[in-house]
C-alpha cells in the first residue's frame, strides 16, 4: 500500500487494506482533507497490466462528474450570474421550445426537468461535437410536466448545465472548471482527458457476474444516449476505457480524476484547501443541501436517493455520509466523493473494479472516517 495517513485516521488505512481481501478490488485510492489539510493520501493495487497504482493515477468516475459541474454552476449562482430558478430560457433562448419555458438549472440540479433522455439519437462523432446534442436538446419535448416528478438524467444534466456555463461564460463546462477551479488549485480532475494524461489512466475492468442493464429499458437509453455510448462497453471504441470517449466533453459522467484530484475539488468548494479560502459560502452549501428530489421516480423505482441541487444527501439506505450538510455524487464504477463543511471534511475514493448494485467499498471507508472522527482524528 502506498500513501500516508495521519495519526487518528487509522480506521480508514485498516479498511482500505481490508477491501482489497473482501472485495475483488484491482486497484484503489482514497483521499481525506479535514480542516482544509490532506490527512489521507493512499493507494494500492494494480491501475493497469504490469502497471502499479500510484498517487498520479487518474480513472472514469462516471456521475461524479456531476460534482464538478455542480460546484461551477453554484459559483455562478453565488457570483450573481446565475439565478437558479429563473427559466433557462433566460439565458439560452431556444432552449424553451417544446413545453420547456418554465425549466431551471434548479429542475436539472434536482433531476426534476422531465427531459431524462433525447428522442433524437445523436451519432458518436457527433456528441464530440457539442452543439448537435445542444440542437436535441432545443427539439426535446418533456416526458412529463417539468418540477412534478424526478428521474435520474444522466447525460442531459451535463449538457443542459454545461450550456447554460457556455452561454454565460464563453467556455465549454471542462474548460471552466480547469480555469476557475482545476488549474488555480492543480487538481487532478477533468472533464475531458488530456492526451498527455493518457499514461496515468487506470483500466476498467468488470467484477464477474456485474449486473448488466437490460437492452431496451429506458434507463439504458439514458445511460447510453439511445445506445451510442457503450456502457460499460470496456473492450469498446466507444466504452468508458476508449480515449474517444474520455477525451471528448461528456459533463454528465465523463469525468477522469485521481482520489487526490476528486477530495480536492470538494474541499476547495466546501473547506478551502490550506489557506485558500473556500469557494462556495455556507449559505451556498445551505441553498445546495435542501432536499429537491426523493422517492419513487418517473420509472417506479425507489433506490433510498436523495438529491439537493446537484449533489446526492445523506441517504443510509442508498449513500451513507457524515450528516445533513454532507454533498456527494458517486459514479456507476464504484467511485464516490463528498465534501462536508459542518465536520470540515472532504472524501474522495476511486477504483478500476466495477462491483455494481450493493458496493459496499465506499460505505465502509466512510464509516471508518466516521469513527476516527468519533475518536478525534
Amino acid at each position: 500500500m502506498g500513501g500516508w495517513v495521519d495519526e487518528g485516521f487509522g480506521a480508514v488505512a485498516d479498511t482500505f487494506k481490508e477491501n482489497f481481501s473482501l472485495f475483488p478490488e484491482v486497484g484503489a485510492a482514497v483521499t481525506v482533507y479535514s480542516g482544509g489539510r490532506k490527512v489521507v493520501e493512499l493507494w494500492d493495487g494494480q491501475a493497469a497490466p504490469g502497471r502499479t497504482w500510484s498517487a498520479e493515477t487518474v480513472v472514469p468516475v462516471f456521475s461524479c462528474a456531476k460534482g464538478l459541474v455542480s460546484v461551477v454552476i453554484h459559483l455562478l449562482a453565488q457570483s450573481g450570474q446565475l439565478d437558479l430558478d429563473a427559466p433557462i430560457g433566460t439565458y439560452w433562448p431556444s432552449f424553451v421550445a417544446e413545453g420547456k419555458d418554465e425549466i431551471s438549472c434548479r429542475m436539472v440540479l434536482g433531476h426534476r426537468a422531465g427531459i431524462p433522455v433525447l428522442d433524437r439519437t445523436v451519432p458518436f462523432a457527433e456528441i464530440a461535437r457539442w452543439t448537435p446534442v445542444v440542437a436535441a436538446v432545443e427539439a426535446q419535448k418533456p416526458l412529463w410536466e417539468p418540477g412534478t416528478a424526478y428521474e435520474y438524467h444522466g447525460h442531459v444534466f451535463g449538457f443542459v448545465l454545461g450550456e447554460v456555463v457556455r452561454r454565460i461564460t464563453g467556455q465549454l463546462p471542462g474548460a471552466y472548471f480547469r480555469s476557475v477551479v482545476g488549474d488555480p488549485l492543480g487538481l487532478r480532475a477533468w472533464i475531458g482527458l488530456p492526451a498527455d494524461e493518457l499514461p496515468t489512466l487506470a483500466w476498467l475492468e468488470e467484477a464477474e457476474g456485474r449486473p448488466q442493464l437490460p437492452p431496451d429499458h429506458l434507463l439504458t437509453r439514458i445511460v447510453t444516449m439511445n445506445g451510442v455510448l457503450d456502457f460499460p462497453g470496456l473492450d469498446s471504441p466507444h466504452g468508458w476505457n476508449s480515449f474517444d470517449l474520455l477525451g471528448m466533453e461528456l459533463p454528465g459522467a465523463g469525468a477522469v480524476a485521481s482520489a487526490t484530484g476528486l477530495a480536492g475539488v470538494y474541499a476547495a468548494a466546501f473547506t478551502g484547501i490550506d489557506d485558500t479560502p473556500r469557494l462556495l459560502t455556507p449559505d451556498t452549501a445551505t441553498d445546495a443541501a435542501r432536499e429537491i428530489s426523493a422517492g419513487k421516480g418517473y420509472l417506479g423505482f425507489d433506490a433510498g436517493a436523495r438529491w439537493g441541487s446537484g449533489f446526492l444527501l445523506n441517504s443510509e439506505s442508498f449513500r451513507p455520509t457524515l450528516g445533513p450538510r454532507s454533498l456527494a455524487n458517486d459514479g456507476a464504477g464504484g467511485q464516490f466523493a463528498f465534501g462536508d463543511d459542518e465536520h470540515g471534511i472532504a472524501f474522495a475514493y476511486t477504483t478500476n473494479k466495477m462491483i455494481g448494485h450493493g458496493d459496499a467499498r465506499a460505505t465502509r471507508l466512510v464509516s471508518a472516517l466516521l469513527k476516527s472522527l468519533k475518536m478525534g482524528g
